[in-house]
């Protein structure tokens, strides 16, 4: 089956794990060598992840001579995310508060009226606002994407997966070793009876 690409988030949350784990300044060119080894990131990609991140005050950048230089320590990123999820949280409580009034506006207009021009704008006014609240919690959760916290679970999680498929690889390849000698049976065989993949290996 084909493997499913990184969506922009993940992009974004595995950018900063680069800054986070390695706390080191980085230009461009290395961020674009470092991301698809490491992170599979493709190189094509870094500097879209990359000015996005910096857009959003999540990466810092400086340009010394003729070259700009990037970094992100967790302690001033931690400190963005709050200032800009309280931001985003007054905006989302203040469009909710009005959403209500105009939805308990609207209901009222209904008792004994007509259709009016102005319920037709209050319904404007309330589709918009729904629209805008939204719009308003993609941007919260994108900002919780890039939470150090939640970068350093996703990073745990990934080392916990990864050590226990290397356990079951290492079961696997003992479990052949043991038929190999006991029967005599080839690795070939082994592999093809039991749907073993030739290329199995351990996950760096």
């Amino acid at each position: 089956s084909k493997k499913k690409g990184l969506s922009f988030e993940e992009k974004r949350a595995r950018m900063m794990e680069i800054f986070f784990e390695t706390k080191d300044v980085f230009q461009l060119k290395d961020l674009e060598k470092i991301a698809p080894k490491e992170k599979g990131i493709t190189s094509m990609s870094v500097k879209e992840i990359l000015q996005s991140l910096v857009d959003d005050g999540m990466v810092d950048t400086d340009r010394i001579g003729t070259s700009n230089y990037f970094w992100a320590f967790p302690s001033k990123a931690l400190h963005a995310r709050k200032r800009k999820l309280e931001e985003l949280e007054s905006q989302f409580a203040e469009s909710s508060q009005k959403k209500e009034a105009l939805q308990k506006s609207i209901e009222k207009s209904k008792v004994g009226r007509e259709d009016t021009a102005e319920r037709a704008a209050l319904l404007e006014e309330l589709a918009a606002l729904r629209q805008r609240k939204e719009q308003l919690k993609t941007e919260i959760d994108k900002y919780r994407e890039c939470d150090p916290d939640v970068v350093e679970e996703m990073r745990q999680t990934n080392q916990v997966a990864k050590e226990a498929a290397n356990r079951w690889t290492d079961n696997i390849f003992s479990i052949k070793s043991w038929a190999k000698r006991k029967f005599g049976f080839e690795e070939s065989r082994i592999d093809k009876g039991f749907g073993i993949p030739e290329d199995l290996d351990y996950i760096d």
